[in-house]
C-alpha cells in the first residue's frame, strides 16, 4: 500500500547568526498509511511538533530543512513552491494545535471560524461548508449541533472547543490530520470524551492522523503505530501493541515508568508532622463566592457554596474536579484575588480581610500563588534574576549583593544552575520556566503555596520531577500546599488530603488513602475510573461502563437545589437527589461524603462488577427506585 505521508531521512537545523548550524531533527524516517493513526511520542524537546509540521512543509522561525523528504500524496512538501504548498494544505493536510482557546477568535461566532478555511481556499461554498460543519458537530457528539455554530467560543466548554477545532480541520475533508497534544490540558472525563470523538471521526471519515503527545496512556487508546523520539532521533517504532507490551529501547521503558499509576490508596508519602502546629496553616469556613454583584451584595453567578477546607502546616491538600467545578475560584478566594461573598479565610488562626488590597504586606507574603502557565506568568523582557529578586526586595528589603546571593540560593533550591539568573524566560524549557515560577513564589518565604494546575502542561517526566521537587521543599521548609489539579493520579501521589469539588460544592474530602478507598462518592468514582490506563483497548472498555454512560458526556451544571451531580449520577434517587441537599456521611474520622445513598449502599454498589451498558440506562442498589435515565 502506498503511504499517505512519509518522511525519508528528514533533517532540520537551527542556524544561529555567526555560529555553526545546530541539528534539531537528525534523519527521521516513518510513514503513515491511509486510515492509520501514527503517534509521535517523547518528552519536551524531542522534536515531535517540529517533525509533524514537516507534513505541511513548515518549520518554526529560526529552523530550516537541511535534508531528506516529507512526502504527502507522493509530493515533497519541502521542495514545493509557496503556491503549490499552500494549495496542498487544507484539503490534503490540516493541523490541530494544542490550545483551542488560542486558536479561536473570541469576537467571531464559531460557525464562521469552522467554515472559514474551506470557503477562503475555494473548496466549498458557504452553504455547503455550513452543512458539512453541522454533520461534523453531530459526528463529534457536540450538544445542539444545529445551533452551536451560532455561539461564541466563550459560550462552550474547553472539551467542546477542542472538538470544534477538530471540526474546523475536518471541514475540507483532509487526507491527513496533525493532532498536536489535543488533550493535554483537559480533565480526565473530557479527555475520554474528546479521544472517543477523534477516534470515531478518523475512522468514519477515512482520514489518517499524526498524533503528537508525551502521554503513553493516551497513545495506547488511539494509535495504530508509535514512533518514539528523543533529541530529534527515532529510538524505536512499531505497532502500538508491540511498543506498549514489549518495548525494546531503554528510553521507551523510561517513558513507560513515568506514566502515572492509577489512583489508589498508598501511593503517597506519609507526612512526619514535624511542622504541625495547634492551628491549621490556612482554613476556609462556610465560604460562598462568585462573580458579579447583585444590589443586595450577593454574587450574580455563584461558583462556590458553603466550602469548608483546612490545610495543616507542612501538608498538601489536593483539590480535584473537572473544568468549571470551582477549583481556581477557591484558590483566588484564598489569595484574596476574589473576595468571598460569605465566610472566612483564616491564616494561622487569624482571619484575613476578604480583599487583597485590604491585607497587610506580611499576610500577602505568607500566601503565594503559583500560576498554571509559566509562559504568561513570567515577564519575557526581564532577567530571571530580576523576576526572582523582586519579591526579595518587596517583602524582605534585600538589595545588591545580598539579593543576588539569595537569588542564587533559591535557584539551587529549585534545582537550577545559578547562571540562569542572567537568562531570559524565552531561553528556558517549559519545565525550567515552571521552576522559575515556583522560585519566585518561594522567594517570599511563604507559609502556604497555592499551586494551580502547575504540571498540567508538562510532559510526564518533567511533571514527575516538579512533583519530586515540591515534595522535597515541603520536607525542608514546612510550607503547606493547596495543589489544584484535574489529574487524580498526580494528586494521589503527592497529597495528604483530597478535596473533591463538583459544581462549586465539596462532594467528598478526607485523607488521601481514605478518599481512594471505597466507599466513594459517585463523582469520585467517575474520576478514578476515567484515568487512562497503559493498555490497548482501555478506552472502548471504559466507554461501555455504567459510570461512563451516565456521566462522561454531560457538562458540569451549577445548581442551588439538591445534589449538583444528580443529572450525571448512575445511582441517583429521583425526587430526592434533585430536590434535597445531600446529607454528610462519615465513613471514618476526617472523611466526609455528601450523598443521599447510605454508606452500605455505596459499598454494595461499588463492589458490583463493572456493568456494560448500551445508552444511559442504569440500575440502582434499591430495585424499587425508578431508573435514572
Amino acid at each position: 500500500m502506498t503511504a499517505l505521508f512519509e518522511t525519508r531521512e528528514l533533517k532540520i537545523e537551527a542556524r544561529p547568526h555567526g555560529k555553526p548550524p545546530i541539528p534539531i531533527v537528525k534523519g527521521v524516517s516513518f510513514e503513515v498509511q491511509p486510515g492509520q493513526v501514527v503517534a509521535l511520542i517523547g518528552e519536551s524537546g524531542s522534536g515531535k511538533t517540529t517533525i509533524s509540521l514537516a507534513s505541511l512543509g513548515y518549520t518554526k522561525p529560526g529552523l530550516y530543512f537541511s535534508g531528506g523528504e516529507a512526502l504527502l500524496n507522493g509530493k515533497d512538501m519541502i521542495a514545493l513552491g509557496p503556491e503549490d504548498r499552500r494549495s496542498m494544505r487544507g484539503q490534503n493536510v490540516a493541523y490541530l494545535a494544542q490550545s483551542a482557546a488560542a486558536t479561536f477568535n473570541p469576537a467571531l461566532k464559531i460557525g464562521e471560524q469552522v467554515t472559514e478555511s474551506a470557503v477562503i481556499h475555494g473548496f466549498m461554498r458557504q452553504g455547503d461548508a455550513t452543512k458539512r460543519a453541522e454533520e461534523l458537530y453531530h459526528a463529534l457528539e457536540l450538544p445542539a449541533p444545529d445551533r452551536i455554530g451560532y455561539r461564541y467560543p466563550h459560550q462552550v466548554s474547553g472539551g467542546q472547543l477542542q472538538r470544534l477545532m477538530a471540526a474546523m480541520a475536518l471541514v475540507s475533508k483532509p487526507n491527513l490530520l496533525v493532532l498536536d497534544e489535543p488533550t493535554t490540558a483537559l480533565d480526565v472525563t473530557t479527555q475520554i470524551e474528546v479521544l472517543k470523538a477523534f477516534k470515531k471521526v478518523i475512522r468514519e471519515e477515512g482520514s489518517a492522523a499524526i498524533y503528537v503527545t508525551h502521554d503513553l496512556a493516551v497513545v495506547a487508546q488511539i494509535a495504530d503505530h508509535i514512533v518514539v523520539l528523543y533529541g530529534g532521533e527515532v529510538m524505536e517504532q512499531g505497532s502500538a501493541e508491540q511498543i506498549i507490551s514489549h518495548p525494546g529501547h531503554s528510553y521507551t521503558r523510561r517513558l513507560m515508568a513515568a506514566v502515572r499509576p492509577a489512583p489508589t490508596a498508598g501511593l503517597g508519602e506519609a507526612t512526619e508532622g514535624e511542622h504541625r502546629r495547634d492551628v491549621p496553616a490556612l482554613e476556609v469556613k462556610d465560604v460562598t463566592a462568585g462573580y458579579g454583584l447583585n444590589p443586595d451584595g450577593t454574587p450574580m453567578v455563584t461558583v462556590l457554596r458553603d466550602i469548608n477546607v483546612s490545610i495543616e502546616r507542612g501538608h498538601v491538600v489536593g483539590v480535584i474536579g473537572e473544568s468549571g467545578c470551582g477549583k481556581s475560584t477557591l484558590a483566588r478566594v484564598m489569595a484574596g484575588l476574589l473576595p468571598a461573598a460569605e465566610g472566612e479565610v483564616i491564616l494561622d488562626g487569624t482571619e484575613l480581610e476578604a480583599k487583597l488590597e485590604d491585607r497587610k504586606r506580611d499576610e500577602l507574603r505568607r500566601v503565594q500563588f503559583v500560576f498554571q502557565m509559566a509562559d504568561t506568568a513570567l515577564n519575557p523582557k526581564q532577567y530571571i534574576g530580576d523576576i526572582v529578586g523582586r519579591p526579595l526586595e518587596f517583602y524582605h528589603g534585600l538589595k545588591g549583593r545580598k539579593k543576588r546571593e539569595r537569588v542564587a540560593e533559591i535557584l539551587q533550591m529549585v534545582e537550577l544552575p545559578t547562571v540562569f539568573a542572567n537568562r531570559f524566560p524565552g531561553e528556558l524549557s517549559g519545565g525550567q520556566k515552571q521552576r522559575i515560577n515556583l522560585a519566585r513564589a518561594l522567594a517570599a518565604n511563604p507559609e502556604v503555596l497555592l499551586c494551580d494546575e502547575v504540571t498540567s502542561a508538562l510532559d510526564t517526566i518533567v511533571g514527575a520531577n516538579v512533583i519530586k521537587l515540591l515534595t522535597n521543599l515541603r520536607k525542608e521548609t514546612g510550607v503547606s500546599f493547596v495543589f489544584i489539579s484535574h489529574d487524580l493520579s498526580t494528586v494521589a501521589s503527592f497529597a495528604d488530603d483530597i478535596v473533591v469539588l463538583y459544581a462549586g460544592r465539596v462532594v467528598e474530602q478526607g485523607p488521601t488513602d481514605e478518599v481512594l478507598t471505597p466507599p466513594f462518592h459517585p463523582y469520585t468514582r467517575l474520576l478514578i475510573t476515567s484515568v487512562p490506563e497503559l493498555r490497548v483497548g482501555w478506552l472502548e472498555a471504559t466507554m461501555e461502563t455504567r459510570e461512563a454512560a451516565a456521566g462522561i458526556a454531560r457538562a458540569v451544571e451549577m445548581t442551588a437545589i439538591g445534589c449538583p451531580f444528580y443529572n450525571r449520577c448512575p445511582v441517583a434517587i429521583d425526587g430526592t437527589c434533585d430536590k434535597v441537599m445531600p446529607p454528610i456521611r462519615v465513613p471514618s474520622s476526617g472523611h466526609e461524603i455528601a450523598c443521599h445513598r447510605t454508606l452500605d449502599e455505596l459499598v454494595e454498589d461499588q463492589n458490583k462488577p463493572q456493568q456494560v451498558l448500551h445508552g444511559y440506562e442504569t440500575v440502582h442498589p434499591d430495585e424499587e427506585d425508578e431508573k435514572h435515565k
